[in-house]
């Protein structure tokens, strides 16, 4: 199984780490970490040298109960960031849910459009049919400033893969290529800490012969199980969930912290 990102080509038979470059004041985990353009160049830079093989760049938090932003200030946010990873060699996602942010940042040199919106809306369908770039295509009931606000299902499982199953179709009919496509279950997106479980418990069941990306870094389910109340005391968990949702059947890991989910990763691909 292999994903198609641009120039890019990922073997998906091997753990892949996707690292997080938050460009916000408000992140949940790192927000104002890395504001300014120089800084959060600098962390993409770092999290590359940990081992990284693809950075997810975002400007919009989408923490439960964030406000949106507009695109003008998204795009001055990212598309600097962007343009200069980028051009440093790096593989770099785009996390965004606004079309015009998605067709500037491919401009810019990404080759990954994340949308935790699944790529809902004709103009996300048509930027993704038109270029050549990796799609990650996320389940979220709602939206950032409403999910956690009960969010209830019949079966979560059931329908965050009917949903997946839905989009995927979706962006084949307009042209889309399936070696382009993962698909993400949006842990935490519209999901009590039940949901998240089940959905990972289930793993197995969800993606449809697409690569799986997974995001748990540092999420709130964690601190609830651990008592950490500090998300970047959640590292050790996270690294150790990734490392047994990869045996599982997740292909890409989403994490604030490379190092440590890496070599999660290492150890327990050495016992396959």
């Amino acid at each position: 199984m292999k994903w198609h990102c641009g120039k890019f080509i990922f073997d998906c038979t091997q753990p892949l780490i996707m690292g997080v470059v938050n460009v916000t004041p408000d992140s949940f985990s790192d927000g104002g970490g890395f504001l300014s353009t120089d800084a959060a160049v600098a962390h993409g830079r770092q999290l590359l040298e940990e081992g990284a093989d693809m950075l997810d760049v975002g400007g919009e938090s989408t923490r439960p109960g964030a406000a949106p932003v507009d695109e003008e200030n998204e795009k001055q946010r990212v598309l600097p960031v962007i343009e200069r990873l980028a051009a440093h060699g790096a593989a770099v996602s785009a996390d965004t849910m606004k079309p015009t942010v998605m067709r500037a940042a491919l401009r810019s040199g990404a080759c990954i459009l994340n949308s935790v919106v699944g790529f809902t809306g004709t103009n996300a369908l048509d930027i993704a049919a038109q270029s050549d770039c990796g799609i990650a295509v996320m389940h979220m009931c709602g939206t950032p400033s409403t999910m956690q606000q009960a969010p209830q299902y019949n079966d979560v499982t059931t329908e965050v893969n009917a949903f997946l199953q839905a989009q995927t179709t979706t962006l084949r009919t307009a042209g889309v290529a399936a070696n382009r496509i993962c698909v993400d279950p949006g842990i935490g997106f519209g999901k009590t800490i039940e949901h998240n479980w089940q959905l990972l418990h289930t793993l197995p069941q969800i993606g449809g012969g697409y690569p799986v990306l997974l995001g748990v870094s540092r999420k709130s389910f964690l601190g609830a199980l651990t008592g950490r109340k500090r998300p970047t005391d959640r590292d050790t968990a996270s690294a150790v969930l990734a490392a047994l949702l990869y045996q599982r059947g997740a292909h890409i890991v989403r994490t604030h912290n490379v190092t440590a989910t890496l070599d999660a990763l290492s150890v327990t691909t050495m016992l396959d």
